[in-house]
């Protein structure tokens, strides 16, 4: 199920949410779910480990019908005081949710694979219930902000000491292995430190990346590509030998039935079919 947060974490959340890091990514990340999910108005999308709703409200925000669900009570408490009734919101971990087959078009995991302790199970199950797209999104650790966050764990930041950050490559390979070989589309939102802000030779950012590997927020998006394929299940049970051939037995039903009406029938009248 991995890490829980109960009220302080959820404080503790909502504190670094409202920070100029976390507002900055809020301000971001309508886009790079647009880009990467092009949801429709209305479209049904869940939230997974939604916290206390900052970003279904953005999700909301964009005119889709929002659901949530987290492993803590209190989280889903918040959720309700700032949602209301614009949200069905439930409580369930990731990697069971409780949820039917396709229920959504989409489902996101914003911040949320980071405090699993099985986030390809949790994967599956997000692909269980949305029939289009999963959006992740993950701090970057091989951007600045990952490393920085990963030293305030090690000091003891309850936040993040719980948390495993995880790159593009890492990102990609869960996904696989959650889906199989599907469609995968990714972006970044491209924080950096000011004083790198200020670095643009001939008017232009030190790095102009479409999609840098060491953006500041990374997003993936998996394309939901429905597969049957058949198991090569042996039998458990020996077939029997017939006796005679199927069609040998029904000739000799027919000829008993005629019998039976006073008809005659000799043997080497009767063609044998098989």
């Amino acid at each position: 199920m991995g890490f829980v947060f109960d009220r302080n974490m959820a404080r503790i959340y909502d504190a670094w949410s409202r920070s100029s890091q976390g507002r900055a990514i809020d301000r971001s990340i309508e886009q790079l779910i647009l880009s990467l999910l092009d949801p429709g108005l209305g479209e049904r999308v869940l939230d997974i480990g939604c916290g206390s709703g900052n970003h279904l409200l953005i999700l909301n925000k964009m005119g889709l019908d929002v659901s949530g669900v987290d492993a803590s009570p209190e989280m889903i408490e918040l959720a309700k005081e700032r949602l209301g009734h614009r949200c069905t919101l439930k409580t369930g971990v990731a990697e069971d949710l409780p949820f039917e087959d396709n229920e959504f078009d989409f489902a996101v995991l914003i911040n949320t694979v980071e405090f699993l302790d099985n986030p390809v199970e949790a994967l599956r199950e997000a692909g269980r219930v949305a029939n289009k797209k999963v959006f992740v999104g993950v701090i970057n650790s091989l951007s600045w902000n990952g490393l920085l966050r990963r030293i305030e764990g090690y000091l003891g930041n309850p936040l993040f000491g719980g948390a495993k950050f995880y790159n593009l490559w890492q990102l990609k390979s869960l996904l696989k292995a959650a889906y199989g070989p599907v469609p995968i589309s990714w972006g970044c939102i491209k924080l950096r430190p000011s004083f790198v802000e200020e670095m643009r030779p001939f008017g232009r950012p030190l790095w102009d990346w479409k999609e840098s590997p060491f953006g500041f927020f990374l997003g993936v998006s998996a394309t939901m590509a429905y597969r049957i394929k058949a198991d090569k299940i042996p039998l458990k049970i020996r077939l029997k030998e017939a006796t005679q051939p199927l069609m040998t037995v029904k000739t000799f039903s027919r000829m008993a039935a005629h019998q039976g009406q006073g008809g005659e029938f000799k043997a080497r009248n009767c063609p044998w079919v098989y």
